[in-house]
């Protein structure tokens, strides 16, 4: 059965549950199509076939014996070089961090693991994973399996190349800038941007916990290449964690479908490409036909959301990252962030402060302009996917900055977010982002099935 690489990651764990065919089986067809598939894309950075086969097979053995499975049993998938595994270096994209090796899972990857999944791989991120491309002079450079002049996206994007050219039927990521669903925008598949606390996240290897900034806007989420299997990994990833004191007991609150559907080009459609505003457009329709109420309206304080998360992510840049940056990060690395830092205020103790005070303020605008609109169908960037390395070019990072606002700007608000395909235009993928509140994850799904229904898989138009 060498075309089970094709299924979603719900059709397969329903498929090796019934015994209609194996783990093992399932595991094979995923190598067959990563060994067929990631020379030309550069996806998948280390290879974990040997392990993968064995787990596999005890996976196939422990559903023999009729011992209790998880939701994701015998599914092969794939993790972020950026999260620790035991057994494996968590390199973040530097040469320097290759040579440590993890020494337990971080809560991902363990909640991924008992529910099941056959892990058969690792995916590239840029250095420190702070861009929107994927590469690294140590993995080298991931391809956009739609074009290889365009960006896959970033940081996950060796997630998102991978999913789109058939490896792996899920994949982990994870956002603290639209390091999700800019890739899935870019690659043209799906990508879950949860809330604060709703997946734990921790790694033992790293030499200290995150500044509080960064803390509060970054998470863990799944990526796949259909709607309902994003919804498995969350539901998979989402067991808590001592780890992590930021983890939230919270239920996964049921949908109130239909319900009023903010859509805005954030704030203005003529900078909006024509490609993000007909993928506005589609998901609009598609959503008003369901009988959800869809209305022409923007959101509060788009530009000072904008200022607010470049304002505290630079500052904290400043604050812990630049020296190490300097020491082991290459020549493109430190170009990129130091363009973006001569972009940004550098805050004193007093600026830092305030500008955290104002992200409260900010989110209660949100929180009470989604009291009526409880979605927001938003761009994920301005812009068509960028060319590959276009941050590189200094005059361009300013322009990068302003299209990307619609994708960070959820980071510092701290809400969920799911990023869908909507179609092709000029043969690559566009889509949009759907908005809900804090821990209202299902509505942003439901509503994102409603367009996908009416769209269909984008990615099934790349393997022919």
């Amino acid at each position: 059965m060498s075309d089970l690489w094709r299924l979603s990651a719900s059709e397969l764990a329903k498929g090796i549950r019934e015994k209609k065919y194996s783990s093992e089986e399932a595991t094979r067809s995923a190598l067959s199509r990563m060994a067929e598939a990631n020379p030309a894309i550069n996806a998948v950075t280390q290879d974990l076939s040997e392990g993968a086969l064995e787990d596999a097979k005890a996976a196939d053995a422990a559903l023999q014996r009729g011992d209790d499975i998880g939701p994701l049993h015998g599914v092969p998938i794939t993790i972020k070089e950026n999260v620790d595994q035991k057994g494996w270096s968590n390199t973040n994209g530097i040469p320097a961090l290759d040579a440590i090796i993890a020494q337990s899972d971080s809560p991902v990857v363990d909640n991924l693991r008992k529910a099941g999944s056959v892990i058969i791989g690792r995916t590239n991120v840029p250095e420190f994973s702070l861009r929107w491309f994927s590469t690294n002079p140590l993995r080298g450079q991931t391809l956009n399996p739609w074009n290889k002049d365009i960006t896959p996206g970033g940081s996950s994007g060796g997630a998102a190349s991978s999913l789109a050219s058939g490896i792996g039927a899920l994949a982990h990521g994870n956002d603290i800038g639209g390091s999700l669903r800019y890739p899935a925008y870019s690659c043209g598949i799906v990508a879950l941007r949860p809330s604060l606390g709703r997946i734990p996240s921790y790694n033992a290897s790293a030499p200290g916990d995150r500044l509080i900034a960064m803390t509060l806007m970054a998470v863990q989420g799944p990526m796949a290449r259909t709607v309902a299997d994003v919804r498995l990994g969350l539901e998979v990833m989402s067991e808590g964690s001592a780890d992590d004191p930021w983890w939230a007991p919270a239920p996964v609150l049921n949908s109130n479908k239909p319900v009023k559907v903010a859509v805005s080009s954030w704030p203005n459609a003529s900078d909006c490409a024509p490609s993000v505003q007909a993928a506005l457009k589609t998901t609009a329709d598609a959503l008003q036909a369901a009988g959800y109420e869809v209305e022409q309206v923007d959101p509060p304080v788009t530009e000072e959301v904008m200022l607010n998360w470049q304002a505290l992510i630079t500052t904290e840049i400043r604050l812990s990252l630049m020296d190490v940056a300097r020491q082991v990060g290459s020549p493109d690395i430190n170009k990129f962030l130091n363009r973006v830092l001569e972009l940004t205020p550098e805050l004193d103790l007093a600026g830092y402060a305030q500008a955290l005070a104002m992200r409260t303020g900010l989110i209660r605008a949100w929180q009470n302009f989604m009291k009526e609109y409880p979605l927001v169908v938003l761009p994920v960037s301005k812009a068509a996917p960028f060319a590959q390395d276009a941050d590189l070019d200094e005059a361009r990072v300013p322009s990068m900055l302003l299209e990307q606002a619609p994708l960070y700007a959820m980071n510092l608000l701290g809400l969920p977010s799911i990023a869908l395909p909507t179609g092709l235009v000029d043969g690559l993928p566009t889509g949009v982002q759907i908005v809900g509140r804090k821990f209202h994850e299902a509505d942003c799904l439901d509503a994102a099935e409603v367009v996908e229904a009416e769209v269909g898989m984008v990615v099934n138009r790349l393997w022919g």
